[in-house]
């Protein structure tokens, strides 16, 4: 059974079979609740099928049915209800566990502020603890030391995911890209330690995963982004075993390193889904560290490596494509454009791919010795399925200042914005401090004054020494921080590769998330509108 909890008292679930309702009682749920019509899926049991199985196991049993993750008014009142009637903790399934997550999200946000007691309103609430909502709290602080700000988010540990790359390829160590929550927090602000739920900007309230609610003069949406696993069938079951791994999760990079370690013939596939991923260049720097090692291990000769990737271009800023091309033939890589992973065997280790045919998409079925997957990207449930979203399920904003285009005290950045600019670390220290300033405008009333002009950065990793550094802004236009004399991001440098190696990781842990905001000040907002 492949739950995951949302809450404390409430968690998803895929399709169950009924011979995990008793597992699912053994493991302590008190009640089931069926998210997914009967008859979606040839073979689905039926909801009377599962309801008789929870009876027989000694526990509650709802049928909510909902076709869509986009959850009416209605379909929310009858899960609000459901939920009411039920004892916890409840497990909820659908086909994938996504309309659960929905529903859940959903039915919280009806809740009212309690009229019990008065709940405290701070001037700044920030949802997340990663990279861009501790950067954005430091900058604040920095700016206006004593401001009230409290930050939600239920982890105890923060890391810094621009490592996992390195630690895939034995560079770095898994331990230097974690620190414990607390030693990260900004001084001063208020931690929460829970998940946001849903968001009321209306009444300028976030609903908390426990239920409760907090208030806020401004709202900064820095929830992140959610790697949906289970939108593969087959890939939840099989990470970290039958040679399956991705570098995306912190447990499985030493897997990644040990496997290409190892490997001495065979075949290695790399793949990449549909945009909007984090780091769009992370699934390609894995596979040229894994050629590297083979090539200097003598064994690249004897294994097959392919890049399956579901977009139609290898990257999506030309300029940088002619460094990456000479290392597609230097380790001679089949690319596969327009190819999506849609399944994982992985006790059989075969993958099924998604490509375009001649009569329309086909499947194509590809053995493997190693398989570097990485998972489709989607907005958390909190924000999609809120009045903050836009159409793509991100947080809306103005692409310039960050700011809600409907909510004006409400602000967003890092991966959970729905700007156009690509999903990076470096794109987040850019935008913590506009965020900050305008932030500070808008609780003093004033015109906002800072702007972002689409920045973000990939440090492509051909080889071990040499990177190719991508810094590029709204459009893809080339916003390099370097002269070319001194390091030139449209070829593979060994000065690049000593700035992430040796620079990047202090930067981040004693810059950005300090509130040092080297080469990273915000513009003027007039300079850019103008």
């Amino acid at each position: 059974m492949n739950s995951r909890k949302i809450s404390t008292e409430y968690s998803v679930s895929p399709q169950l079979q009924p011979a995990e309702i008793a597992l699912a009682a053994q493991q302590g749920f008190r009640a089931i609740i069926c998210n997914r019509p009967d008859d979606e899926e040839l073979g689905q049991p039926s909801a009377a099928t599962m309801r008789d199985a929870a009876e027989g196991a000694g526990i509650d049993f709802a049928y909510v049915p909902v076709t869509t993750r986009e959850v009416s008014a209605d379909d929310a009142r009858k899960m609000a209800d459901a939920l009411a009637g039920l004892p916890g903790p409840v497990l909820a399934y659908c086909g994938s566990g996504a309309r659960a997550e929905a529903m859940w999200n959903a039915a919280q946000a009806l809740r009212a502020p309690s009229a019990s007691k008065e709940t405290k309103t701070h001037d700044v609430v920030i949802v997340g603890g990663g990279s861009a909502g501790i950067a954005t709290a430091a900058s604040l602080l920095k700016r206006r030391a004593g401001l009230d700000i409290a930050l939600i988010e239920p982890a105890d540990v923060h890391y810094y995911q621009a490592g996992w790359t390195l630690v895939g390829a034995g560079v770095f160590e898994p331990q230097s890209t974690c620190r414990p929550m607390s030693q990260v927090m900004p001084e001063g602000v208020q931690w929460i330690k829970t998940a946001a739920a849903g968001f009321a900007p209306a009444e300028n309230r976030v609903i908390l995963a426990d239920g409760s609610d907090i208030s806020y003069r401004v709202l900064i949406v820095a929830s992140g982004i959610r790697l949906a696993w289970e939108a593969i069938p087959g890939l939840s079951e099989t990470l970290g075993r039958n040679g399956v791994t991705s570098n995306y999760r912190f447990d499985l990079a030493p897997y990644t390193n040990r496997l290409t370690a190892e490997l001495k013939s065979g075949r290695a596939i790399f793949t990449q889904p549909p945009m909007p991923i984090k780091c769009a260049g992370a699934p390609q720097k894995a596979m040229y560290l894994s050629c590297d090692r083979w090539l200097k291990a003598g064994t690249l000769k004897n294994i097959a490596v392919e890049f399956d990737n579901a977009g139609a271009v290898l990257f999506g800023v030309a300029a940088y494509v002619p460094a990456l091309m000479s290392y597609i033939e230097r380790y001679n890589i089949q690319l596969n454009f327009e190819t999506k992973l849609v399944k994982v065997d992985g006790e059989a280790r075969v993958a099924s791919f998604e490509r375009k045919g001649a009569n329309g998409p086909e499947i194509v079925e590809r053995a493997f010795d190693i398989l570097h997957a990485v998972p489709p990207q989607v907005a958390p449930g909190c924000v999609r399925n809120s009045p903050l979203a836009a159409a793509s399920g991100f947080a809306a904003v103005d692409e310039a200042t960050l700011q809600n285009p409907t909510y004006p005290n409400v602000f967003a950045l890092g991966d959970a914005c729905a700007a156009s600019n690509a999903k990076t670390a470096a794109a987040a220290r850019q935008q913590a401090p506009v965020v900050a300033v305008n932030v500070l405008a808008q609780l003093a009333g004033k015109p906002l004054q800072a702007a972002y002009t689409g920045y973000g950065s990939c440090p492509l990793t051909v080889e071990r020494g040499r990177i190719v550094l991508a810094e590029f802004g709204y459009g893809g236009k080339l916003m390099p921080t370097f002269p070319t004399w001194l390091l030139d991001g449209t070829k593979p440098t060994r000065a690049a590769w000593f700035l992430k190696d040796r620079l990047l990781p202090p930067i981040y842990w004693q810059g950005m998330l300090k509130g040092r905001e080297w080469l990273a000040g915000p513009k003027p907002l007039a300079s850019v509108k103008s």
